[in-house]
């Protein structure tokens, strides 16, 4: 008589593998928020820059800045700094997975019996988290500053949503990219990358004053797209040049978070799986 010892390693339902996701990306994440919870001075020191670029921007430079079509320049500059703080959130995300991998916390996690999405969730949740809490601090600033949102509550919620919805999609670049940089030093490099993504853009200059070839990128660019949806949602100026992107701002702002999204999450937690064979 022959007894068939049952498959311990098949795999769990599907059912019981979300759950299993769910629950490790949780924790992953919890484990990020804590090191904030620990140490503040961390975001306190990530918005060191976007406030002191408004600083700069609104009192230094702001006398000599022109919006098109007329506008008090602060009131242009601070929906084009939310983005840019959100865009260069991603920056944060590349750092703090590179310095895990560079402290073997990756390698620990890889023999752990986790869900191999659970690295990319857990820090794309406590990311999101930290970069709400990033953009409450900015707004209270730019309102110190005198800025003002005149939408209707709705618009400026949707705004404030269309603003972490960048960050979101911008986190599994972020998440990606720090599985492939060996190094810290070669991901603080990507300030290289970062910086025209957001200077070659709507945030501090309407592209219609670039030149031609310029302001056409700078119009495409998808920071552009969240800056000017910003802008119209909060009852800001906005300055646009009457391209279809601009014109179409509120439905780009959606569509590019959705493409990058597409493309990265599933690279991100790929390169995980890859890294764990």
């Amino acid at each position: 008589m022959t007894l068939t010892q049952p498959n311990t390693l098949d795999a769990p339902p599907t059912g019981h593998r979300l759950s299993w996701a769910i629950t490790d990306g949780w924790n992953l994440a919890r484990r990020s928020l804590t090191h904030y919870q620990r140490q503040p001075t961390l975001i306190v020191w990530q918005l060191g820059f976007p406030i002191v670029t408004v600083l700069l921007y609104g009192f230094v430079f702001g006398a000599a800045m022109m919006v098109p079509g007329g506008g008090d320049y602060k009131d242009f500059l601070m929906p084009g700094m939310f983005a840019s703080t959100m865009a260069f959130g991603f920056m944060n995300t590349t750092v703090a997975m590179v310095n895990d991998a560079s402290k073997g916390v990756i390698d620990r996690f890889r023999s752990m019996p986790m869900s191999t999405s659970a690295v990319a969730t857990g820090r794309g949740l406590a990311d999101l988290v930290i970069a709400a809490a990033e953009l409450t601090i900015l707004v209270a600033t730019a309102l110190a500053i005198g800025w003002r949102a005149d939408g209707s509550p709705a618009e400026t919620l949707t705004a404030f949503a269309l603003l972490l919805l960048l960050r979101f999609s911008l986190i599994w670049v972020g998440v990606w990219l720090g599985l492939l940089i060996p190094t810290p030093e070669g991901a603080g490099g990507l300030f290289a990358v970062a910086f025209p993504l957001t200077m070659i853009s709507s945030v501090f200059v309407a592209p219609s004053l670039m030149a031609d070839w310029l302001g056409t990128i700078a119009a495409w660019n998808p920071v552009s797209s969240t800056v000017t949806a910003a802008r119209e949602l909060f009852g800001n100026p906005v300055a646009s040049g009457g391209s279809w992107v601009e014109e179409n701002a509120i439905l780009m702002a959606v569509v590019w978070p959705l493409i990058v999204t597409a493309i990265f999450l599933p690279l991100a937690v790929r390169r995980f799986r890859r890294l764990s064979r």
